[in-house]
């Protein structure tokens, strides 16, 4: 990124990154309603194998708000490095849960807004200190890259986990587990990535004039390429008719973001160029993400009260308690739990207490 035009590409690498991620954010806002516009209607639900979303026009502005999406981070890869471009995607969890929030009104309390900052810190982190992949100019370099064998490897277990996935634990575990169909997604998806970044490769020779038509790779890599994003979709749907939107979208982001540094480093050979101070910051910004990732997920339902506070900040409790009936009676949308039901209860509690007191 010496020169002018390194670092013009970097920008514009960037740029298609953020707008990436603004996309595919929104994209599961709109695959979210449309599918509950099935459920109201009656219709077979994509979580017990129905197909009738096909019919609704906000799944396929959904799909098409990701096919733009996906289109943004594809042409992002061929200008700046995956190491950039993977961990940016944390900034579609901020979006889908603002999102949700607002249009599916699914609360984000205060652990999840601090989870997406976090995540968004941790990101952060991740961009400056990324490891540099080599270069790979060329399908015959790729082709090379291809056929090793730690590749290969790494290829198969991911094909056949996926169908333990997909066959075992589906049927047993994939209506009470999110995880069963987000590992398919992310699996898969590493797997995608290095589809797309042959692809890119294809297409820069090809606007150079070489004959990159008559390369089987080429036409490989985008069988391929369908073959998983197809599977992604199904997948993905079946995650987001059955598991809230707050948390499909998160968890997906942690385990693509992992499968995909794990298929970077088997094919690339990215680590072995780093030093030690880049390795331990990647992998901390990494961990921040998780711990953001993890207090969207464990914490969601939980309304902030004051009973959550360290006892030494419970000085006073008697002021604290009137200051949050006050905003209480507000009906403050930041500090409200899920279940109306749950929240007469704790006013009940607390007004036993009083008198008792």
């Amino acid at each position: 990124m010496g020169g002018a035009g390194g670092r013009s590409g970097f920008y514009v690498g960037l740029g298609l990154a953020l707008a990436s991620s603004a996309f595919i954010g929104g994209s599961f806002i709109l695959k979210k309603k449309g599918l509950l516009r099935l459920c109201r209607r009656g219709r077979a639900r994509a979580g017990q194998g129905g197909h009738a979303y096909l019919q609704e026009w906000l799944w396929w502005a959904g799909l098409l708000c990701m096919g733009v999406g996906e289109a943004a981070n594809f042409a992002a890869y061929a200008f700046a490095p995956a190491t950039l471009v993977t961990p940016l995607g944390a900034l579609s969890v901020l979006v889908s849960a603002v999102l949700s929030s607002t249009f599916l009104h699914e609360q984000l309390n205060v652990h999840g807004k601090i989870g997406c900052i976090l995540s968004i810190l941790g990101s952060t982190v991740m961009v400056i200190h990324a490891p540099q992949e080599e270069e790979v100019s060329s399908l015959e370099s790729m082709a090379e890259k291809l056929k090793d064998p730690g590749f290969i490897v790494f290829a198969v277990c991911v094909l056949v986990s996926s169908l333990l996935l997909i066959f075992v634990a589906g049927p047993r575990y994939g209506q009470t587990n999110v995880l069963v169909y987000v590992l398919v997604c992310s699996a898969i998806g590493s797997l995608s990535v290095s589809c797309v970044k042959g692809l890119g490769i294809a297409l820069k020779e090809l606007f150079s004039g070489k004959p990159v038509l008559k390369e089987p790779l080429g036409w490989v890599l985008l069988v391929c390429l369908v073959i998983c994003i197809s599977i992604q979709i199904n997948y993905l749907n079946k995650a987001l008719d059955i598991f809230n939107t707050s948390v499909v979208t998160p968890i997906y982001y942690v385990l693509f973001t992992t499968a995909v540094m794990m298929c970077s480093a088997i094919l690339f050979k990215e680590w072995q160029h780093m030093v030690l101070d880049n390795i331990i910051s990647t992998i901390s910004g990494f961990l921040t993400i998780v711990s953001g990732i993890f207090l969207l997920h464990a914490f969601r339902d939980m309304p902030f009260t004051p009973d959550l506070l360290p006892l030494f900040l419970q000085q006073g409790r008697t002021d604290l308690h009137a200051s949050w009936r006050s905003a209480d009676r507000h009906q403050s949308c930041q500090h409200q739990p899920l279940l109306p039901s749950e929240d007469k209860g704790s006013h009940s509690t607390e007004e036993e207490e009083a008198e008792s007191v």
